[in-house]
Formats: C-alpha cells, sequence, structure tokens
C-alpha cells in the first residue's frame, strides 16, 4: 500500500470532526434563513451572533466589526475595492508589496484600470517590508496600506505592528491579507494598529468558502456585493450558517492549542529544513527562523519543480511549487523573483507545508524521498551533467 502524506496545508487544511460536529445541526435542524422572524430562524442568527463575538474575541475585535464573506479573495477584493471608491476623493494611491497574493495584486491591477495609482513596495532577500520604504512612499493621497502578514510561498512574517504604527502615525488605513497568518500568529487588531483583516476558514482546519473581513469602526468603505441588508446592509446574500458556525470553532480550537502546536511544527519544520540542506545545491527561501512555523520553501538547482512535484504525488507525497492560486502558471513566482531568485531558481523551488496530521515519521520519509528524488532527476540534467564531469 502506498503511503500518503500530505504536505499542501498552506493550500487548505481538512475539516477537524469537532468542527463538522458543530456545523451539522445546521444543515439538517437549524436551516432557516436568518432573516425570517420564526423559532429555526432567530436560532441560526443566534450561532451567528456568537461566532461573531468568538472570532472577534480572539483578534481582540468588537462583534461589529466583523463581517462574514465567502473567503479571503472576497475579503481582499473588498478591503481594496471598498476603501478605494469610498475614498476616492481624498486620494487615488494605494500602496501594496510585490509579494502579495494574486487577490490583492489583480484586484490592484483592477484599480489601476479605474484611475488609481498602485506602489508596489519591493522585499529584501527574506521576503521582508522596508519601513524606511514604505515611509518614503506614503502620499498625502494615499488611502491605503495593504501589506500581507505572513506570506503564503515562502513563509515570511512581516513587521505587522510597526506597519500599523507607521499608517497610524502618518494618518493612512491599514489593511493586511492575515489568511494564512490567522491560527498560526496571535493576533490582536488594536494593538497592532490594522484597521482592516482578511481571513480564510479553510486554512485552520474549518470548511471552505467562507471567511472574515475586519473592518475598524468609523472606517469609510463601499460595499462590494449588493443586495439585502445581511451583515448590517454591507454585505449582501443569505448567510452561510454552517460554515459561519464552522469557521467560529475551527478558529476558536486553534486559538486554544496554538502554542503548544506551533512548537511541534516549529521542531518538525526544523527538522525537514535540516534534512533538505543536507542536499547539494539546495538553498532555503523566505526567513530562516522568522517564517511561518509549518513552512518550507526550497530550491534545487538543475531540478524544475513542477516535476519534481509530480513524481512527488506519484510516491503519495503531497506538495507544490507555490500558491494553489497560481498551480499551472507558466511564468516563475513572483514572489520568488522579488526576493532576487532568478527566473530559472524560482522555476526549481517546491512548497512544503506541514499541519495537524503531520509527524517525525513523515519528515523523515519525505527527506530520504527527496534526497533520492533529486538525485535521479539531475542525472537527465544537461547542465547538472556538465557541472560534474
Amino acid at each position: 500500500m502506498k503511503r500518503e502524506v500530505y504536505m499542501d496545508y498552506a493550500a487548505t487544511t481538512f475539516v477537524k470532526p469537532e468542527v463538522l460536529e458543530e456545523m451539522n445541526p445546521y444543515f439538517t435542524e437549524y436551516f432557516g434563513n436568518p432573516s425570517s422572524i420564526y423559532y429555526i430562524s432567530r436560532k441560526t442568527k443566534m450561532a451567528i451572533d456568537r461566532a461573531r463575538e468568538g472570532i472577534a474575541e480572539i483578534i481582540n475585535a468588537d462583534k461589529d466589526e466583523i463581517f462574514f464573506t465567502s473567503g479571503g479573495s472576497e475579503s481582499d477584493n473588498w478591503a481594496l475595492k471598498g476603501i478605494a471608491m469610498a475614498n476616492g476623493k481624498k486620494g487615488k494611491h494605494i500602496i501594496t508589496t510585490e509579494i502579495e497574493h494574486h487577490a490583492i495584486l489583480n484586484t490592484c491591477k483592477y484599480l489601476e484600470k479605474h484611475g488609481f495609482e498602485i506602489s508596489y513596495l519591493p522585499v529584501d532577500e527574506y521576503g521582508t517590508v522596508s519601513l524606511q520604504e514604505l515611509n518614503k512612499a506614503i502620499r498625502k493621497d494615499t488611502v491605503l496600506v495593504s501589506v500581507m502578514f505572513a506570506n503564503n510561498e515562502i513563509g515570511t512574517i512581516e513587521p505587522i505592528k510597526d506597519i500599523g504604527k507607521l499608517c497610524r502615525e502618518r494618518g493612512m488605513l491599514f489593511h493586511t491579507d492575515a489568511v494564512q497568518a490567522v491560527g498560526n500568529i496571535p493576533i490582536d487588531v488594536q494593538d497592532m494598529n490594522i484597521d482592516l483583516l482578511s481571513m480564510s476558514s479553510h486554512k485552520f482546519y474549518g470548511p471552505k468558502g467562507v471567511g472574515v473581513l475586519y473592518i475598524r469602526k468609523g472606517t469609510k468603505i463601499d460595499s462590494l456585493i449588493h443586495g439585502g441588508s445581511q451583515e448590517r446592509g454591507k454585505r449582501a446574500g443569505t448567510e452561510n450558517i454552517a460554515g459561519i458556525v464552522g469557521m467560529s470553532k475551527a478558529l476558536k480550537i486553534a486559538a486554544q492549542n496554538r502554542d503548544d502546536e506551533n512548537r511541534r511544527l516549529i521542531h518538525l519544520r526544523d527538522r525537514l529544513i535540516s534534512r533538505i540542506l543536507k542536499i547539494p545545491r539546495s538553498r532555503l527561501n523566505g526567513h530562516r527562523t522568522n517564517r511561518l512555523p509549518g513552512n518550507v520553501n526550497v530550491t534545487f538547482d538543475f531540478v524544475d519543480g513542477e516535476i519534481l512535484v509530480m513524481t512527488l504525488d506519484s510516491m503519495g507525497i503531497y506538495a507544490s511549487t507555490g500558491s494553489a492560486c497560481s498551480a499551472g502558471a507558466v511564468e516563475p513566482s513572483h514572489v520568488l523573483t522579488a526576493i532576487g531568485l532568478p527566473g530559472s531558481s524560482a522555476k526549481s523551488s517546491i512548497r512544503l507545508t506541514l499541519g495537524a496530521r503531520t509527524t517525525e515519521d513523515d519528515v523523515d520519509y519525505v527527506g530520504d524521498v527527496l534526497e533520492n528524488t533529486v538525485s535521479n532527476l539531475r542525472k537527465n540534467n544537461e547542465k547538472w551533467k556538465e557541472e560534474h564531469r
């Protein structure tokens, strides 16, 4: 029987049994539309309210600042488009970074077509944003700064608290795409001066198709989806009750277990990194320690990343070349090129992300398979053979 090792937790996670159990009644028993006034609808509305309060408490927000969406991409779109359209009279300048998720970058491209100017901040070799560069980029007509909390490809954690402090001092609204960070990193939107924050349930063992946009009270923002009066008139559409309930439960579990789980994952991550870096001509991408607990992104010179991922798949190891939203892309990863990798090296990279079911045996197995597979693939590479004649 083929061994299976899942190492793509950054792409998505399974739904934990406790989460599914919490969700089940809202598929079959308490299925009423929360906008109706009879008993089973009141039950669903109460469930949504409890979920809102639970999520707000974990990030130190007010429950009225939590707005449910269909996921991280919608939350990112709403944050950027909503702020841009509501504050266009103040200015049409937005600052983001070169390494954002495509939900941010493609939304910025859309806004550029509609008269907005976007500044894309560079990052250093580890993928870290410079506060000095950000400070220089802020202008009188800047209406929003959007910097991701932790990068989905290389795992680098940005100095969000310092960025939030700078934006507050300069009078700028600050949004962070925290899709990879929520559940992994303690987040306090008050202490970190965050005005808007995006999260997605399926990244922390909740269901797919549900997310949150945190919007600080008093923030001027247009709606993205128009229709009924749901979400206090800001986001139309009948609520995904079971998804919302599941998301709240999943985040509660993640917050309760975070410290212990992070210690476990960091141990496994560093064990895997040590194994991999023993392979000749391999290197780690992103910051060595200031990275997500379960993220490992590595380059193997003279190896095609996609072929390596497909070969691992045939051996029961599920990894990726980067963001799941970019799978099949012809161009090299924009994140890896932004940290200085040439295109050939970017295309020789893979991402391994660890999670709840990852064990030491899994890590050692993957290390052994990678060592053998990389060696075998290089035997057919002409440049490798030339270098080792």
